[in-house]
């Protein structure tokens, strides 16, 4: 809920994993400076998760509110590229960090290199399935 209601709604990602909300929430965390879990409720005995993957978890990223959980449910998508996290680093070894950790065991789009709107930008899918857009200032 906002803090102020006249700043209007909180929007906050959304991340539905199927068993891996957890490590991927660790991983984004343990990369990006400035980020910590700051809750988490698992599944206990009987409830429709399995028993102590997330029910629901929120996490910050260098101060932005993110959620995630593992679904119960059975479903046929996943990510997709169409959306991306754009992380825009205030260096090259910068860049170059969050890319090759992002991209390890995952898909590169667009490989990490100079591109007309960007010095060092690259753009992949990690390998959890969420797409991440890496750019230098």
């Amino acid at each position: 809920m906002a803090t102020n209601p006249d700043a209007g709604p909180d929007i906050t990602p959304f991340l539905m994993f199927t068993g891996q909300a957890e490590e991927a929430m660790n991983f984004y965390v343990g990369l990006f400076e400035n980020s910590r879990v700051l809750s988490i409720k698992r599944y206990g005995p009987g409830q429709p998760g399995r028993e102590g993957t997330v029910q629901t978890a929120a996490f910050s990223l260098n101060g932005r509110a993110f959620k995630c959980i593992d679904s119960p449910a059975v479903h046929e998508f996943t990510f997709t590229p169409s959306i991306s996290f754009f992380v825009t680093a205030g260096d090259e070894a910068s860049v170059t960090r969050y890319f090759e950790a992002l991209s390890k065991d995952g898909k590169v789009f667009m490989p990490l290199a100079e591109y007309p709107f960007s010095k060092r930008f690259g753009w992949v899918q990690d390998r959890f399935g969420v797409s991440w857009q890496i750019s230098a200032q």
